[in-house]
């Protein structure tokens, strides 16, 4: 009854919007408290102990690096050279600029590594193009909404390197590498139904020129570069992921100020300060949910958890059934990093008790969590684009609701076939 009373209380201050890092403090506090034999001087100084020990690790330094560099691309004019490149490459075909936003929203997911930045970049440029081009509305809505979330997917993640330093074992190198099949397993699933609607609806094409490709990619060329070089740099071994996610920040700053100059030196500090106002947020509540999740494993959650499901579910592929309805539970009422601060740790550790490889569990945790980005009632990219675009709520989201069975159809591919996930890992 006191546990249930605790969960009750923890959902009640979120519902009056009380900020996420308080909630999950006070319900660390209150769980120590309660349920804990050891005297609070020992549990004060285990949560903090926690505390400086998850914001003590490398990977950590990666996050405010990428969190800038993506809010330099998407104040620059990135997004609308990469919306061209693509377009001159795919708008020839049916349905050829439905092809190109999927196309646009996997090179700037691959630069922002932020989902809500890719719905707004590639969308206020590609929405009224679509609109012009005899698309219907809620296609168009959809389409924006859907392919922006591939950005959590298409390394580098912020969300996988949450994932990374929640749960021991897994390398950040490794789920961005492990994330490349599966995000482009999902935008072609998106494609190709662009591909059909295009056909269905008799929509207009563009002609193919080589010279317009060429001006294209000679105009987007250094923003097309840049998750060339975070990557190269990373998996040739010239980098550390820190050292590339620093590297990201220095090169964006150079394409914007000095190449295509649509930045001034002026806006930087401006910039900066944004990007450290969501790291500061990101920063504690990583903090706080660590704490949390070391009071659950002195607790022995996991081990108990793993008892009780054994006792119904017998298989791995029964615990991943299991995994997956969780965890579209989940999304479709928290946002994906608290998800991951929460859950992961608890699903990891009986993950490997049924023999499930973590880093592909990773790609499967944050697909599932993809889809909560278009799944009411919290479905961040439904909010964004019901904000930017000027639409009705549930407009927006019965047009992202064809695209969601399409990524429920690959999330039960990239579940049951691991080689999707783990082929470029050599495993």
């Amino acid at each position: 009854m006191t546990v249930f009373l605790v969960i009750l209380g923890a959902f009640a201050i979120l519902a009056f919007g009380f900020p996420l890092f308080s909630v999950i403090g006070l319900t660390t506090l209150t769980s120590f408290a309660l349920f804990s034999s050891m005297p609070a001087e020992q549990w004060g100084f285990q949560i903090a102990q926690k505390m400086y020990g998850i914001l003590n690790r490398e990977a950590l330094l990666a996050i405010p690096f990428f969190v800038l560099a993506g809010v330099i691309m998407t104040r620059g004019g990135i997004s609308r050279r990469l919306i061209a490149f693509a377009r001159s490459l795919v708008g020839w075909v049916p349905g050829g600029l439905g092809v190109a936003t999927v196309f646009a929203c996997v090179i700037f997911a691959a630069i922002s590594g932020s989902s809500p930045a890719t719905v707004v970049a590639i969308g206020m440029v590609m929405f009224p193009a679509l609109s012009s081009e005899s698309y219907p509305e809620q296609f168009s809505l959809g389409l924006i909404a859907s392919s922006g979330s591939l950005g959590i997917l298409i390394p580098p993640s912020i969300p996988m390197i949450v994932y990374a330093i929640m749960v021991d074992g897994v390398s950040v190198g490794n789920l961005f590498l492990a994330g490349v099949l599966p995000g482009l397993l999902l935008a072609t699933l998106l494609m190709v139904y662009s591909v059909g609607q295009g056909v269905r609806y008799k929509v207009p094409v563009d002609s193919f020129s080589l010279a317009r490709v060429w001006t294209t990619f000679r105009e987007g060329f250094w923003g097309i570069m840049l998750p060339v070089l975070i990557l190269g740099s990373i998996y040739s071994g010239m980098a550390t992921v820190n050292e590339a996610a620093a590297v990201s920040v220095v090169y964006a700053l150079f394409i914007e100020l000095v190449i295509h100059r649509e930045l001034k030196v002026i806006d930087v500090p401006d910039l900066i300060i944004r990007a450290m106002t969501e790291m500061g947020a990101i920063l504690m509540i990583v903090a706080l949910a660590a704490a949390l999740a070391n009071f659950l494993t002195l607790q022995q959650v996991p081990v108990l958890l793993t008892e009780a499901l054994q006792q119904y579910v017998s298989t791995k592929t029964g615990f991943l059934i299991l995994t997956n309805i969780v965890l579209l539970l989940t999304g479709c009422i928290m946002d994906i990093i608290s998800a991951i601060l929460i859950l992961a740790p608890i699903i990891a550790a009986v993950g490997a008790q049924y023999g499930v490889d973590p880093v592909h569990l990773g790609i499967i945790f944050i697909v599932n969590l993809e889809i909560g980005y278009l799944t009411p009632p919290l479905g961040l990219n439904l909010f964004v684009a019901t904000s930017i675009f000027g639409k009705p709520f549930l407009t927006v989201a019965r047009g992202a609701l064809p695209f969601m069975l399409l990524l429920l159809f690959g999330l039960l591919l990239i579940t049951y076939i691991p080689a999707i996930s783990l082929t470029l890992l050599g495993r």
